[in-house]
């Protein structure tokens, strides 16, 4: 089995790294053509919690100059089985990016390899699905908690849980050869030491994880403090509340059947990912766009849509576009993919 990992950041490395681990064939995309080089040439370094490490063979290359096109030798029906796991932040989601995906993802007999896209926030399958239509789409949404600490170095801060499932019409039409190839999925993950699941609900696990995502990051972005950090402070914590107490009514009243416990989800991430910096507050630091539009402006977006207000959220989102610095130069992109967990 193989796997394209298409962004080198907290979670391409940890997903990257631990299924290569388990023996998975593993190559990872980046947009720094000294991290493919370091990838390749060095490995990934796993470093667990409680601080063992390991390094792991990786294949490492460049998005910029390599041509993503599927490996030529196999004959129809006899490639490998493969799968495509976007690990690139919405912000980085542009159609140039996506059509070398539908090259890669091509395989010449009939069939094509599935994109799994880790995304943030909302609205980015349908985009996906829009540039490639042909393309067969899983959605996930994951628990795991990652920090990258250098080029070819995360530590796996915190486990959680994994869920997939197919979106859009392209993998229904296969009917039990997509099936079983989530299967094989799901199997590997769980190999490589994921809590990984098979999952009809998609939509909700997605807006459920919006939900998390809404209320730490924009605020710990805002207050420049860990995960950890945000709740500890009484006035951070009852912020924290008012913005979850709003989103959580938003979803519901746009019949999101959301997680009776989301709460204490929020509460137990802070807890389980204490010292890292949020993927936002990572972006912030770096003068980065951050994921703002896609996770609470969707909030805001699905508030319209239902004719209801969002006064916190809009007003988060407004702070945080605040904080957007001017683009930087090219020089400085080349330090990496993004910090933080999503």
């Amino acid at each position: 089995m193989k796997f394209d990992i298409i962004g080198g950041g907290s979670l391409g490395l940890l997903f990257g790294g631990r299924l290569a681990g388990a023996g998975a064939g593993v190559t990872v995309w980046t947009r720094s053509e000294r991290q493919a080089y370091l990838l390749g040439s060095g490995g990934i370094r796993l470093r667990s919690p409680d601080a063992e490490e390991r390094i792991v063979r990786v294949d490492g290359k460049w998005i910029e100059t390599a041509h993503m096109e599927p490996e030529a030798g196999a004959s129809p029906g006899q490639a490998p089985v493969r799968f495509i796991i976007l690990a690139v932040k919405q912000t980085d989601l542009n159609d140039g990016l996506l059509r070398q995906i539908g090259r890669l993802a091509a395989r010449g007999d009939g069939m094509a390899s599935a994109v799994v896209c880790l995304q943030n926030g909302i609205g980015h399958m349908e985009r996906i699905q829009t540039v490639l239509p042909e393309a067969p789409l899983v959605a996930a949404v994951t628990t795991e908690g990652a920090k990258r600490l250098d080029a070819r170095t995360v530590v796996h801060t915190g486990s959680g849980r994994t869920w997939l499932g197919e979106w859009g019409t392209v993998a229904s039409r296969h009917g039990d050869t997509r099936e079983s190839s989530q299967k094989m999925l799901v199997s590997m993950l769980e190999s490589a030491g994921f809590a990984a699941f098979l999952s009809n609900d998609m939509k909700d696990r997605m807006y459920n994880k919006l939900l998390i995502n809404a209320v730490i990051n924009p605020l710990t972005a805002l207050f420049d403090v860990t995960n950890g950090e945000l709740p500890a402070h009484p006035a951070r914590r009852r912020l924290m509340r008012a913005l979850y107490d709003e989103s959580e009514c938003l979803l519901r009243q746009a019949g999101i059947a959301t997680d009776p416990d989301g709460w204490q989800a929020v509460l137990d991430v802070c807890d389980r990912t204490s010292g890292n910096i949020s993927s936002m507050l990572g972006d912030v630091r770096s003068g980065r766009r951050t994921e703002i539009d896609a996770i609470n402006g969707g909030i805001i977006r699905l508030a319209r849509q239902w004719k209801l207000k969002s006064p916190l959220n809009e007003a988060v989102t407004e702070l945080i576009h605040a904080l957007h610095k001017e683009p930087l130069t090219k020089g400085a992109k080349d330090h990496g993919d993004d910090l933080g967990e999503h």
